[in-house]
């Protein structure tokens, strides 16, 4: 049987953890305080006396809100019983809650993960400026795929100039005329364009390799450890120059030249006067001539396709690397910190849970107390003196109905005990005031 009160029991040790409570409260705003201080002192430009100060009051001032702000929750929520006003609280407590999370979760989550936020921001833009080199590098390549098609060209000029000139093949009668000067004009002009393809590989692979230098450079200062803003000043200089590279790469991209020469193949063909000794010689070499213009038509076209299909390719768009404050990056790539999320939140809004606690401690407290208010009520003294007024009622005679008590206490009844004598009603009753008195009320008079 328990020797007090279930809701005297909840009222001691609600008093006992006052202390603690208010203890916690005042550790958690001034972590909340601490690493607000972290978060804002990276946002703020200017001196460094001035970053300081304006850091030191901001924080001071969010964990004085905090405190003083779970502070009226913890004694005003669990006091109130109406349905209608504990809703009210615990809306003013939500709008608490936001506003806590807007002046200071987020710089709390700044803090704590804003040096590996600016390095995801890093690695990502690394990575967009890896995609880069690469196409860009592609692109200055797709021009080098045309050069097969254009050194075949050239061997075939050269080939029937050849036999033209040896055999005839063409027009009948061996010689240099004008047929063999026109295949060798054609065949040199394919091979300048072949020497054009062919010189510009070097100087892509030249720019490519230097791109990949600077990509390791950068992909060094994203995984070396050390303070985050000099790393990401040297990455923001090497991110300028990979973009010079990156433009330069795209500068050396033939295939516009190579359209440009394949259509002057067509449009500024010259075909030779043909120079036969006899009317037959010359009809025949005009026809010969006419035959290679037609060829060299085709040839003009196919690769004027190629290089234009090249072209359309879309061009690598000029990236810039963009610096971010800590604070900035936490919020931009929140979805990969939800752990560093969670405890900067939770350092703000752990007291909620304290203040469900003592409403529901007080609660049961009220819950435990209704059926036990008279004794609540009572006092020591007062208890004596009833008892000391019931004893002497009992000594002279006088039949007293005991107060009955309440069920849990209540007791099997007993035998009343015999009605008293005639002699004893008229006996003299001194009469004693056994009104109930409060706790405040001071000592009787003697």
């Amino acid at each position: 049987m328990q020797l007090k009160p279930n809701a005297y029991r909840l009222h001691e040790t609600a008093k006992g953890v006052e202390t603690m409570t208010r203890f916690a409260l005042a550790v958690l705003a001034l972590a909340s305080g601490v690493y607000t201080y972290l978060g804002v002192r990276g946002l703020l430009d200017g001196s460094a006396t001035f970053v300081f100060f304006a850091a030191i009051i901001y924080s001071a001032a969010v964990s004085v809100a905090i405190y003083a702000f779970w502070t009226f929750m913890m004694r005003f929520v669990p006091l109130v019983t109406s349905g209608v006003q504990r809703a009210s609280l615990f809306l003013t407590m939500a709008i608490g809650c936001g506003m806590i999370i807007a002046m200071s979760s987020w710089l709390n989550a700044a803090a704590l993960a804003g040096s590996a936020a600016l390095e995801q921001h890093m690695a990502v833009t690394l990575q967009g400026y890896a995609e880069d080199l690469d196409d860009a590098h592609a692109n200055a390549l797709a021009a080098q795929s045309l050069l097969p098609d254009v050194q075949r060209a050239a061997e075939r000029f050269a080939a029937l100039a050849a036999d033209e000139r040896e055999q005839g093949a063409l027009t009948g009668s061996m010689g240099s005329g004008s047929v063999v000067q026109l295949l060798s004009q054609m065949s040199t002009q394919m091979n300048q364009l072949a020497a054009t393809i062919s010189g510009s590989r070097e100087e892509v692979a030249g720019l490519f390799e230097q791109g990949s230098n600077r990509l390791a450079t950068m992909r060094e200062l994203v995984s070396t450890p050390g303070t985050i803003a000099p790393r990401s000043d040297s990455f923001q200089a090497e991110a300028v120059q990979l973009s010079a590279i990156i433009a330069a790469l795209q500068q050396t991209d033939v295939a516009a030249s190579v359209a440009r020469a394949s259509e002057d193949l067509s449009a500024g063909f010259i075909a030779p006067v043909a120079d036969g000794r006899s009317a037959d010689l010359v009809n025949r070499q005009d026809q010969v001539m006419e035959t290679v213009r037609a060829a060299v038509a085709v040839q003009s076209a196919a690769l004027t396709a190629a290089a234009d299909e090249i072209l359309a390719t879309p061009a690598v768009e000029q990236r810039r690397f963009v610096p971010l404050s800590s604070a900035e990056a936490v919020l931009r790539y929140w979805q990969d910190f939800i752990p560093s999320w969670a405890g900067a939140i939770s350092i703000d809004l752990l007291p909620v849970v304290l203040v469900l606690v003592l409403m529901i401690v007080n609660d049961a407290m009220r819950r435990d107390s209704q059926s036990l208010e008279e004794a609540e009520n009572i006092t020591a003294a007062e208890m004596l003196r009833a008892m000391t007024l019931y004893r002497k009622m009992e000594a002279a005679g006088v039949s007293v109905e005991a107060p009955v008590p309440p069920a849990e206490f209540a007791t099997p009844p007993t035998e009343q005990p015999a009605a008293a004598d005639n002699t004893h009603e008229e006996a003299t009753v001194t009469p004693i005031d056994s009104a109930q008195r409060k706790r405040t009320d001071g000592p009787r008079p003697a």
